[in-house]
């Protein structure tokens, strides 16, 4: 049984600042650290519920966030951008999707660091009239793959907003409550790992006992409304994309999937068998 792990940083155990988050920040390091140990309670959680194999994506910024030399060695690491696609090696092959650390949408109230992918830019994303987050965005490039998400981690106002695009059935490990964009009230970060453990082994006992688990609608065609914050942005992306003006903020493109917003599916791009190098051939 093969796991795929996507990590962000902005719902990490103990994090609740963009000073944690941005590599200028001057809790950077700190932020690495913990991101680092929330992974390893996930990539632990997975192979006690059942996984043959993990792969962890660090989705985070430009990537390049985790601390490789201290990454459970039983996990393989996808790091460093640009990729072809948004998830490198995820298809069919993969039994199960997890987002640790992620965050909830654009304008949620009191959300701990919510955004939706640009926190400088982005004001709203709606996909065919529905906003979305990074959740529901990734949900949906699972979705195409037949893959389901079957865990989240984050705080209080990502676990509601991860239960309403991807239904009850959800494992949760909620780490934190959200105060505001820059505040929460923190579990320590031994006791945040304990849950996201916890949640990552019980998805993988369900998948492993043959529940099946719902992967979320797709939409075909998909169109992708962008509300930008400033007017500079929504300028950029009509000249350089063609996408079409809805108002001074706001731009609009549609795409066959939401997939191909983020350059397609693996398995259409390269699709790669990992098992060469799991056998050291």
């Amino acid at each position: 049984m093969r796991i795929y792990i996507s990590v962000d940083m902005e719902g990490i155990s103990g994090i609740c600042s963009p000073e944690y988050v941005l590599k200028d920040g001057r809790l950077y390091n700190t932020g690495r650290a913990l991101a680092t140990r929330d992974v390893n309670a996930a990539v632990a959680g997975a192979f006690e519920g059942g996984a043959d194999e993990v792969i962890v994506a660090d989705m985070h910024a430009s990537s390049c966030n985790l601390l490789a030399e201290e990454l459970d060695p039983r996990a393989m690491l996808i790091a460093g951008t640009p990729h072809s696609v948004r998830f490198p090696f995820l298809d069919d092959s993969v039994s199960g999707m997890a987002l640790i650390g992620y965050h909830s949408m654009a304008g949620t109230m009191s959300g701990n660091l919510e955004h939706t992918m640009s926190s400088k830019t982005w004001f709203r994303c709606c996909v065919n009239g529905v906003s979305y987050g990074e959740t529901a965005i990734d949900a949906e490039i699972a979705a195409w793959c037949g893959v389901p998400v079957v865990m989240v981690s984050g705080d209080d106002y990502l676990c509601t907003e991860a239960e309403n695009v991807l239904g009850s059935q959800i494992e949760k490990a909620c780490v934190k409550l959200g105060i505001g964009r820059q505040s929460a009230l923190c579990l320590s970060p031994e006791e945040g790992n304990k849950r996201v453990r916890g949640a990552m082994r019980r998805a993988c006992e369900r998948l492993k006992n043959g529940e099946v688990l719902p992967t979320v609608a797709t939409h075909t065609p998909a169109k992708v409304a962008i509300t930008y914050k400033f007017t500079p942005d929504a300028d950029e992306a009509a000249a350089a994309f063609g996408a079409r003006r809805i108002d001074g903020y706001t731009v609009e493109m549609e795409y066959p999937r939401i997939a191909d917003m983020y350059g397609g599916l693996w398995n259409e791009k390269d699709g790669r068998d990992i098992s060469p190098l799991i056998r050291g051939e």
